[in-house]
């Protein structure tokens, strides 16, 4: 029976980046007496609840089990603060697809090797690929002028060629990851710093 007294945890969010996730929320305050906190999951399949492996834990954060790391799966969480024998309501979350919910980080740049026409980048995903996953890099690359007009390029490939550049100019580049997902859409990745090389003299 919940206690009217000990109020249900709030700002109970799910954050998620790279196809990592957390299930996060504040600390409910109370007078004296530890809170702790439990959290369960159910799918978009079952309607049971069940353990994340979050019981009775005095942090506001519980990661997610190895079993929910199905990015196309749809998940609800809730979560409720214990305290001695009281327990309060439950807090949901709304309905989460890691597909559609989670950030993408940006690309990793492993290396540049510069030569008089152009930049060749090999980059890695942010996050260790699937069987079958379609991934695009976008490329936007500028000549490092004071008035920079940006070109794009987009590429499947993790080693790329940014041609028909000048020779000994100062060029910069930024590169973003897309993912495919089921509807068809594809998921954006946020953009890396830019990184600025030099073209090699012929």
């Amino acid at each position: 029976e919940p206690s009217p007294y000990l109020p249900a945890p709030e700002n109970v969010e799910i954050y998620s980046y790279n196809f990592e996730s957390l299930l996060r929320w504040s600390p409910v305050p109370v007078g004296n007496g530890s809170v702790l906190y439990t959290a369960h999951y159910k799918t978009g399949a079952f309607e049971e609840w069940s353990e994340m492996g979050c019981a009775q834990t005095p942090r506001t954060e519980c990661g997610f089990p190895g079993e929910l790391r199905r990015r196309r799966w749809t998940i609800v969480l809730r979560v409720r603060a214990e305290l001695g024998p009281r327990t309060s309501a439950w807090a949901l979350t709304a309905p989460f697809v890691a597909e559609r919910n989670t950030t993408l980080g940006p690309p990793r740049v492993n290396s540049v090797s510069v030569s008089p026409d152009s930049l060749l980048v090999s980059v890695s995903p942010p996050f260790p690929p699937e069987t079958g996953d379609v991934l695009r890099y976008h490329v936007s690359y500028w000549e490092n002028t004071t008035s920079p007009t940006h070109k794009k390029l987009s590429e499947s490939k993790t080693l790329f060629q940014i041609g028909n550049l000048k020779e000994s100019t100062l060029y910069c580049f930024s590169v973003q990851v897309q993912l495919e997902v089921y509807s068809g859409d594809w998921l954006q990745g946020e953009q890396s710093a830019p990184e600025c090389h030099r073209t090699a003299l012929s």
